[in-house]
């Protein structure tokens, strides 16, 4: 039951991140503030799911989690498979909500939407790994504004770039809302996906010691857990 909970709360989350995103964008949405909004929808979902799932409510967090052994193996496909249908179904809610409204596609330059994509993922899931999954910021309480607070500076820096996606999930909800073409949504995955994993072993690097002591402390419940 705990599994499915989790599962359940990566739906829940990662529902609410799309339906801000596509109610604030679309039509007579938010204008220049859907950053702020769709930053906060992130701040308070990872705060009322951050204990039951981590959330995630990203399959590129996910993956650089899952890399920074934070995120049993069992989880990530499961993990992922939730963030999208939570994507799918935010999708289509905001179609309801929002029909009728003139829906603008965004149309980046590849070049620069790769960068800029590959730029705020990596920052997303770098603050991400440093905030939530570190031993030196352990019981902290401001997690979930730091995540939250990264998605809304990445959107108003390079929204009018890429789109400000910086999450597969987001990357599915767009083209199913019409914001942007089917035939470029594998650049979003792509450029994600990488920049979790980049994240994750620089995160990685940076504390190895912290990495190392962990492995051992694994190790020996192995041991102990044998006997």
């Amino acid at each position: 039951m705990r599994q499915v909970n989790k599962y359940l709360m990566e739906l829940v989350g990662t529902f609410f991140l799309v339906l801000t995103i596509g109610c604030t964008v679309i039509g007579k949405g938010a204008g220049a503030l859907a950053p702020l909004a769709i930053g906060a929808s992130l701040m308070v979902m990872v705060f009322a799911g951050g204990h039951i799932s981590g959330g995630h409510y990203n399959p590129a967090v996910t993956l650089g989690v899952w890399l920074r052994g934070k995120c049993d193996s069992r989880d990530v496909v499961p993990y992922i498979l939730f963030q999208l249908v939570g994507a799918a179904v935010a999708s289509g809610a905001v179609r309801f909500l929002k029909a009728g409204a003139v829906v603008v596609r965004v149309k980046p330059a590849v070049g620069p939407e790769v960068v800029a994509e590959f730029l705020f993922t990596f920052a997303l899931v770098f603050v991400v790994l440093n905030v939530a999954t570190a031993k030196g910021t352990a019981g902290n309480s401001f997690y979930g504004l730091a995540i939250g607070m990264t998605v809304m500076t990445g959107a108003y820096a390079v929204g009018n770039i890429s789109g400000g996606v910086f999450n597969p999930a987001v990357a599915l909800g767009f083209s199913l809302m019409g914001l942007s073409a089917w035939s470029g949504i594998w650049i979003y995955l792509l450029v994600q996906l990488a920049a979790g994993i980049v994240a994750a072993l620089l995160f990685r690097g940076l504390q190895l010691e912290e990495i190392r002591a962990e492995g051992g402390v694994m190790a020996s419940e192995h041991k102990k857990a044998a006997a």
